[in-house]
């Protein structure tokens, strides 16, 4: 099976930028830049590879799961050089190369990447220049330039990985602007994919108020709930949230029954206007007895993605007298988080009582409420 791998460049300081935090590190609708652009990058990678300060890039990237993080070097070029030395145990095919500063990579842009590496050594995005260019000489025109021909350049870059790492080991100038300029140098072919206007980087403040212009204006907001019930037996294990919880009975159910995860995978799919779990999962199918419910939070995360959509935020309510679910809500957040490649600080999960009135009051089940907030282009029905 053909392996791909993505190396997260977020070594930079962001002196051009300006301000105390660097701007991949920066908020952008709630959560770090340099999240949104690995969460562009998951659904296509094995490996994930970030490159920089590992103290603030693994608080930026907590429930997407990735490679211990590597220091960058003295220049970019050096630190894609670290990050395909880290990557060279795994022996990737393919490996994308992506500015953490360019949060919205379209995620058919990536497809359209990867599908040219079957033909060519490399592949980078795109735009032609669009735009009169003058050169400018002691503040004044010093003459018109032809733009026939000229593009603009953007990552995610794709290529082939032994290619790439033999190629940035035999140069050592760290001048390359861009890694497909080695490939420039040695005579190999570098194919031209349609970039996106919506991938541009933030380099200037501007850039990040038109970032959030974007993300406001492309995307609109859906909701959804749901809701789910399971009976408490025994020679069951107590799987909540994703999370084993002790305790001397066990949720029953088709699968392993974990009522967080199920009502999640509801208000998921309800956002999407995608039916319930049971449309996706039926459990009159064999193939779903017993089986763990990660699976079915993972297929949420990919449909949301496949609609080029973000998860906002998360939220699931646990409806039991026992057991306590507090001391188990860090790691019940964390394992959501995980699964569906989102920060950990947009998901929450509580507990709550019914005064002990009811089944779920007399210890007879458990049940779980979730909601689930979805941003979606625009331009779907």
């Amino acid at each position: 099976m053909m392996q791909i791998a993505a190396i997260l460049v977020a070594a930079g300081t962001g002196a051009r930028f300006g301000g105390g935090t660097p701007k991949q590190f920066m908020a952008l609708g709630g959560q770090p830049v340099i999240s949104w652009a690995a969460s562009a990058l998951l659904p296509y990678v094995t490996f994930l590879q970030p490159v920089g300060e590992s103290g603030p890039i693994e608080a930026a990237l907590v429930g997407i799961p990735h490679l211990p993080v590597v220091a960058g070097g003295a220049t970019r070029q050096g630190s894609v050089l670290a990050g395909l030395e880290a990557l060279a145990p795994y022996a990737p095919d393919f490996v994308l190369v992506h500015d953490a500063a360019r949060p919205f990579a379209p995620g058919a842009m990536i497809e359209a990447l990867i599908s040219a590496l079957a033909g060519s050594d490399a592949a980078i995005p795109a735009l032609p220049v669009a735009d009169t260019l003058k050169r400018g000489v002691a503040g004044a025109v010093g003459g018109t330039v032809s733009r026939d021909g000229l593009y603009r350049v953007q990552t995610p870059q794709a290529f082939r990985f032994q290619t790439l790492l033999d190629l940035h080991r035999a140069d050592g100038s760290g001048l390359a602007t861009d890694d497909a300029f080695l490939f420039e140098q040695a005579g190999l072919a570098v194919a031209l994919v349609a970039g996106s206007e919506d991938n541009f980087k933030i380099t200037y403040p501007a850039d990040f108020a038109r970032m959030e212009r974007l993300l406001m204006t492309q995307r609109l907001p859906h909701m959804g709930t749901g809701y789910d019930v399971h009976v408490l037996g025994p020679d069951r294990k107590l799987m909540l949230c994703g999370v084993e919880v002790p305790h001397e009975l066990g949720l029953t159910g088709h699968s392993d029954a974990d009522v967080g995860i199920h009502a999640l995978c509801d208000a998921i799919y309800g956002a999407l206007a995608e039916g319930d779990i049971g449309r996706h999962f039926p459990p009159s199918e064999d193939t779903w007895k017993d089986a763990d419910s990660a699976r079915f939070l993972r297929h949420a995360a990919e449909r949301v993605r496949a609609r080029d959509g973000m998860i906002v935020n998360v939220d699931v309510t646990l409806i039991c007298e026992r057991p306590k679910i507090t001391p188990h809500a860090t790691r019940m957040r964390e394992r959501i988080a995980e699964l569906l490649g989102i920060g950990v600080g947009k998901v929450s999960v509580k507990a709550t009582t019914t005064e002990r009135l009811g089944f779920t009051g007399r210890g007879e089940g458990i049940a779980a409420q979730a909601a689930a907030v979805v941003m979606l282009p625009e331009t779907e029905n």
